[in-house]
């Protein structure tokens, strides 16, 4: 008989401990901590309140927690001296089958990785999915979680047993991540389609209006239909749009979805994650024969990256009446223009402005995105609200100097352009950090015909700033600006920099991050509110109508556009019930 939420707050203490006993590996003391919390409005809240407890335990309890797992097929396996729990997760992860040369390797790498942490190597092995990892996934993990930094892997590991944990829960509750399970199962099959030169070494790449980018429209398409979507659609920027309408036909419509294309060699959840999200509330709207006051229209945009062509967003861009026709004569690397993409892909180029949407027609956008970050991993929740998009602005910079012999010139004569250049990066380092949440990069560095044993006479590089507010941005340029003259005319060099991008800051609509605040609270998460470093098509909708934004954590320290980019099952599962909750309270609004 599973466990329910309403027995474990009505136990006693002793009664409770027992029931939770079994989560945290020899470690009884976090579950009996966490009961005084009680009560629990929700798992998503108990799993919360436990990881806090490990955070505030301070290093020797967390290092004694870690220390009191087995190693993976380790001596424990061997005896089976493992617990029950990890018995079955071993074994589910087919590490009880290991060939000799499987075991040999693993039991290499326990060695190695003792020798260098102190510790035992911890991996949720039942993974994102909780259907287990294979062995080579395992064994790719561990020799890549081998050179992190010490810090940064105890911290790793804790977040690993937390996520064992979660599962643990799960199998005590009977909890299935039903529509967790469904937007993953989505995004795997979808990440089947990618371009050539990637798909046959196994990387997924989708570049606007190739064979893999036309076969992912289509699947979007054909799975919009199942949900149950009253109309679905390609447009003339070949964005999917489906469309759930509301119980009257003059009503306004609220807008949602994110990107389906891809960086080269990136991850399966940034952009998709939104698209997905949205189809699970309608396929479960639809299976409900539930209708909204409201029509619920869901994008998946074509392009957002600018990855063959320099065209970003361009699908979301289409929808505002911003679309540059200039874009069209643009080539790719094969010297294919965009206007030739287009008409192979049989797209009528002349209905573009047809795809402008009324501002007047919606009540606004929201967008669920995978956060690209580390900031949700590290403080151990699954959901963020999203304050603003960060506006920016990018510059192309050039310093000046005078190349000399690398022996002869004393350090105290030269006209160093790339010393003028570091020194610049490290005042970038200590300016954004002032204001907290702003960011710059030096992202490109090149000393034209460098050589060894010549000081650098010119220095080429890139400049990236960005922030929550223009404001806050605009502050950020002018300091950094003013330290690159300050910097030249104390060593005696020249500068340029041309301004190459400027992107105003999209901060969230009050009442719309409120409304993602409700549901999230909602779920007995706590509320998270944080600014978002990287670009989104809800920076395009926000120039026409009110937008906000959902988070939703990333495994493996939040990294992104890269192939280790990945989110659980039930993380997802809370992004769809909290898109839910949010539904259900805008329409509840609206009646």
């Amino acid at each position: 008989m599973a466990l329910t939420l309403e027995q474990l707050n009505a136990a006693t203490q002793a009664e409770a401990a027992v029931l939770l006993g079994g989560l945290y590996e020899h470690s009884p003391w976090i579950a009996r901590a966490a009961l005084a919390h009680r009560p629990f409005r929700s798992m998503a809240q108990l799993k919360h309140t436990m990881a806090r407890i490990v955070s505030e335990a301070g290093p020797e309890r967390q290092l004694a927690l870690i220390r009191a797992h087995p190693e993976l097929a380790g001596k424990a396996m061997v005896s089976n001296a493992l617990t029950a729990e990890s018995t079955h997760e071993q074994g589910k992860a087919g590490l009880t089958d290991c060939t000799p040369e499987e075991f040999a390797k693993i039991q290499r790498l326990n060695a190695d990785y003792n020798a260098r942490f102190g510790f035992p190597f911890i991996l949720a092995v039942r993974g994102p999915r909780g259907t287990g990892l294979v062995r080579k996934e395992i064994i790719d993990t561990f020799e890549r979680r081998l050179d992190n930094h010490p810090e940064f892997e105890r911290a790793e590991c804790l977040r690993n047993i937390h996520r064992i944990v979660e599962m643990r829960l799960h199998d005590k509750f009977g909890v299935q991540p039903q529509l967790g399970n469904l937007v993953w199962d989505w995004q795997e099959k979808l990440a089947q389609h990618s371009d050539p030169g990637f798909a046959e070494r196994g990387q997924l790449t989708v570049t606007y209006l190739t064979e893999a980018h036309r076969a992912c429209a289509q699947r979007i398409s054909h799975w919009m239909r199942e949900c149950g979507f009253d109309e679905v659609g390609s447009d003339a920027v070949a964005n999917v749009v489906g469309r759930y309408r509301a119980a009257q036909p003059d009503a306004k419509s609220l807008m949602t979805g994110s990107h389906y294309d891809t960086v080269r060699n990136g991850g399966k959840y940034d952009g998709r994650l939104g698209i997905f999200t949205a189809m699970a509330c309608v396929r479960e709207l639809a299976r409900q024969g539930r209708r909204l006051p409201f029509h619920f229209e869901v994008v998946g945009f074509a392009e957002e990256e600018g990855q063959r062509y320099k065209a970003t967003f361009l699908g979301s861009g289409a929808l505002t009446g911003h679309f540059d026709t200039r874009w069209l004569e643009q080539k790719d690397t094969d010297g294919v223009t965009l206007r030739e993409a287009m008409q192979h892909a049989g797209l009528c180029i002349d209905d573009i402005p047809k795809l402008r949407r009324n501002p007047a027609d919606y009540l606004g956008f929201v967008e669920v995105h995978i956060e690209q970050g580390p900031v949700l991993n590290e403080i151990d929740l699954p959901l963020g609200i999203v304050t603003s998009i960060n506006g920016g602005v990018r510059f192309l910079c050039e310093v000046i100097g005078m190349a000399s012999h690398a022996g002869t010139t004393p350090m105290n004569r030269r006209r160093d352009a790339a010393s003028a250049v570091a020194e610049l990066a490290l005042f970038i380092e200590k300016r954004a950090t002032r204001d907290g949440d702003s960011v710059g990069t030096i992202g490109i560095w090149t000393v034209p015909n460098g050589s060894t044993n010549v000081v650098p006479g010119r220095c080429q590089f890139t400049l990236d700033l960005r922030a929550p507010t223009d404001p806050q941005r605009d502050a950020l340029v002018n300091d950094v600006l003013a330290e690159l003259q300050a910097i030249c005319e104390r060593r005696g060099l020249h500068h340029t920099h041309e301004e190459t991008m400027r992107a105003a800051a999209a901060p969230s609509h009050p009442d719309w991050q409120q409304r993602w605040e409700r549901a999230v609270d909602a779920l007995g998460v706590p509320i998270y509110r944080m600014p978002s470093g990287a670009g989104h098509d809800a920076m395009k909708l926000h120039e026409v109508m009110p937008q906000a934004m959902l988070f939703v954590r990333g495994q493996n320290a939040g990294i992104s556009h890269n192939p280790l980019e990945s989110t659980t099952s039930d993380d997802m599962q809370l992004a769809v019930e909290a898109f839910q909750l949010f539904l259900n309270n805008l329409a509840a609004e609206l009646q």
